[in-house]
């Protein structure tokens, strides 16, 4: 819980209504361990604060930092008034050993939701958080031979997919990586400042923009829907990887356009 002050009265949230950075299929085990961290940072992360960047001191946790071996895990949260854990997806990278000293993650401010109290707390505030990082993240392993890599998120679920990148996933000279980022628009994009560094470690950067202004010249629609139908008629199945963080919906018909195209269904990751 937070140790701040009195919590607020918050609306239930279920492991499968999750207002994170990627919703879960099915929840994690609810760990038997739990541990207290203080805030380091709290920030907007978009132009219209939609979501937050929320950052956990860990200095004094490396056994918890340890736990984070893989891009796509997540750490669950016990905050008031929820009967149940919420998973947060990490955006740092699986930290270097003795160096990273936090957790970073993009929260979605839904109000009446408990994830949203995140949003409002201040550096040193505590919060209650699992002993060890939970999921298997993306097991990239199963599309090491891959020439070409299709990466999909929408909304916050850019959110493991900036712990991808930054991991060092698509800095391999022989793989030519795209990622399909979808929003309403730019105000709701999280980290654009980042683009230019991504681009610079080998990842293509497609926006997609479901509700743009008029000054937009770049894709519009839905990734699922217009981008994605026009790319995948220039990659060759067999030699493809996939991605996939964000909606359901968007996942579930990505998922059978590759298939039915012939990409193998182990060879389309998602974090959970």
């Amino acid at each position: 819980m937070l140790l701040r002050s009195a919590p607020r009265r918050l609306h239930h949230l279920r492991p499968h209504h999750l207002s994170t950075a990627a919703a879960l299929a099915a929840a994690p085990p609810t760990p038997t361990e739990w541990t207290t961290a203080p805030v380091a940072s709290v920030g907007a992360a978009t132009a219209d604060a939609s979501l937050f960047h929320v950052s956990l001191d860990l200095s004094s946790r490396a056994d918890l930092l340890a736990s984070h071996v893989a891009a796509g895990q997540f750490l669950p949260f016990r905050l008031p008034a929820a009967p149940y854990p919420i998973f947060l997806a990490i955006s740092s990278s699986p930290p270097a050993p003795g160096l990273a000293t936090s957790f970073d993650f993009l929260v979605k401010r839904l109000p009446g939701t408990p994830s949203a109290c995140l949003c409002d707390l201040r550096p040193g505030d505590l919060v209650h958080v699992g002993g060890s990082v939970v999921g298997r993240g993306f097991e990239v392993g199963r599309i090491a031979d891959a020439r070409d890599v299709l990466v999909f998120a929408t909304g916050s679920g850019i959110s493991p997919i900036r712990s991808l990148i930054e991991s060092g996933f698509g800095e391999n000279e022989n793989i030519d990586v795209k990622l399909f980022y979808g929003v309403r628009n730019l105000q709701r994009m999280a980290y654009q400042e980042r683009f230019t560094n991504w681009e610079s470690s080998g990842i293509k950067i497609i926006p997609v923009l479901s509700r743009p202004d008029d000054q937009w010249t770049g894709e519009r629609g839905y990734v699922q829907q217009n981008a994605f139908s026009r790319m995948k008629k220039v990659v060759n199945p067999s030699s493809m990887g996939a991605i996939l963080c964000g909606h359901k919906q968007m996942s579930e018909e990505i998922t059978r356009a590759l298939v039915a195209d012939g990409v193998p269904k182990d060879r389309i990751l998602t974090n959970f």
